[in-house]
């Protein structure tokens, strides 16, 4: 397995194998990989003949006062996950070859960016956008996997390569889970052991909503108060950031649900800011 932290020559060697003939893979990832990571380059492997993953702490998707300087980081074992599965090369920048000092470029789908992770952290989709759309063009990937638990991420993404017709398949990958159904995160390392206690009962919650509609609830608003009284009485620690009900694809608020929703959450639990979803099927 290749590592290449020089952008030019990542493109050099992923035009090399395009010029062979040779499809390539791609998983964006910032590092610090878990089983969820892995079973996004597990269900990428088998879809090319090269897979390229990408192992960068984007430092354009953080706030002023986000957790940029002590997100976790163990390059040493994202290498050796990384080709245990079946990785060809891990593209590892630093942030300067990614981003001149005059860079001023910027790529964002802002209407989809509105709500959800959008409303509280307003330059996290622009930056996400921006390195992922560096990514397609320095791979030249025609195929990349996305793991839905970051669905608003997948839904913009899908929106930029459907509007700037860039040759390339997106895959979703579904939530990769603990036994005790916590969303895998690389920000559950952050958690106390009394706050990795009660943080399932984020999970939890969303499926008594998800039961809620089973049963033929369809106000929106009703369902918001009840998930919001679920995690005050489960979750005394938490900060709910946001529970929202909107329209999967455009991200947006539904107040009644016609067809299908998507019921997304985000929960601080001291440090670890944590997010997870449940699709409402009607």
């Amino acid at each position: 397995m290749k590592i290449i932290t020089n952008p030019t020559e990542l493109q050099r060697q992923c035009l090399a194998w395009r010029k062979q003939g040779l499809s390539i893979g791609l998983v964006p990832t910032m590092g610090y990989l878990h089983n969820g990571h892995t079973s996004l380059i597990d269900r990428a492997r088998p879809e090319c003949d090269r897979l390229v993953i990408s192992v960068f702490v984007n430092p354009a998707q953080f706030g002023a006062n986000e957790d940029l300087s002590s997100y976790p980081r163990d390059f040493e074992s994202d290498c050796a996950k990384a080709e245990a599965h079946g990785a060809d090369l891990v593209f590892a920048p630093e942030p300067g070859a990614m981003y001149a000092d005059n860079h001023a470029t910027w790529v964002e789908a802002p209407k989809l960016g509105e709500h959800l992770c959008g409303a509280s952290r307003p330059v996290h989709f622009r930056g996400v956008c921006t390195v992922v759309t560096k990514l397609f063009m320095l791979t030249q990937a025609e195929t990349a996997v996305f793991g839905e638990k970051d669905w608003q991420q997948l839904a913009i993404l899908r929106r930029l390569v459907r509007d700037l017709n860039i040759p390339i398949r997106l895959i979703g990958h579904p939530i990769v889970r603990e036994e005790d159904g916590l969303a895998l995160s690389s920000r559950n390392a952050y958690l106390t052991g009394v706050e990795r206690a009660a943080a399932p009962n984020i999970r939890k919650g969303l499926l008594k909503l998800a039961g809620k509609v089973r049963e033929g609830e369809r106000d929106a608003e009703t369902l918001k108060r009840f998930l919001t009284e679920e995690y005050a009485a489960a979750l005394p620690m938490g900060v709910v950031d946001y529970i929202e009900i909107v329209d999967p694809d455009e991200i947006s608020p539904v107040e009644t649900i016609a067809r299908n929703a998507l019921a997304a959450v985000a929960v601080q639990m001291g440090k670890a800011r944590l997010i997870d979803n449940i699709l409402l099927e009607v």
